[in-house]
């Protein structure tokens, strides 16, 4: 089984397989589900009981230069009513330097997921309006797949990024900083 197939199986039959029609129904423009809650899904499937990472929420990045930030809070009232144990963070990334002090404009959503901390969670999937998975992962599976915390390219020396990699490491001891 390649990676994609592998990512897809973990993920269809979590809480992401649950939320992702959901967020697909909201139209947002040029949407992805990323960041943690994939990489924590896919650890926890691998590890085990070992890791103790779980979805804290689910980040929905978006790209919209004409929207503002009630799409955003509209989107999450919307996710949340429909899920009410579910945390949801949607961000628009046309807007993310106006809200961000100091941070570069994003042209695209995937510019700004790039940007994330980790390659781990700079991983984006999707329904298309057919209802077929797609996914983003500009960085490549292997690192989600074996286990190992590295920082994307932006955040080399980002003391955030190291900061959350320990982090990582006590709830989930089998992973490994690049």
């Amino acid at each position: 089984m390649n990676n994609i197939n592998r990512l897809q199986s973990i993920l269809r039959d979590s809480q992401v397989g649950a939320v992702l029609p959901a967020i697909s129904q909201l139209n947002l423009p040029d949407w992805w589900l990323a960041g943690g809650a994939l990489r924590n899904t896919v650890w926890h499937s691998i590890f085990g009981e070992n890791c103790q990472l779980f979805i804290n929420d689910f980040d929905i990045a978006f790209f919209d230069e004409t929207g503002d930030r009630n799409q955003e809070l509209a989107a999450k009232a919307t996710l949340t009513n429909i899920f009410p144990d579910y945390l949801f963070d949607v961000k628009n990334q046309a807007s993310f330097a106006r809200w961000r002090s100091g941070r570069k404009t994003y042209i695209s959503t995937e510019d700004g997921i790039k940007n994330w901390l980790h390659t781990t969670a700079a991983i984006g999937v999707r329904l298309d309006n057919q209802g077929q998975w797609e996914f983003f992962y500009p960085y490549g599976l292997d690192d989600l797949f074996n286990g190992i915390i590295r920082p994307t390219p932006a955040h080399i020396d980002n003391p955030d990024a190291q900061r959350k990699a320990d982090g990582y490491l006590q709830k989930c001891p089998c992973l490994r900083l690049a």
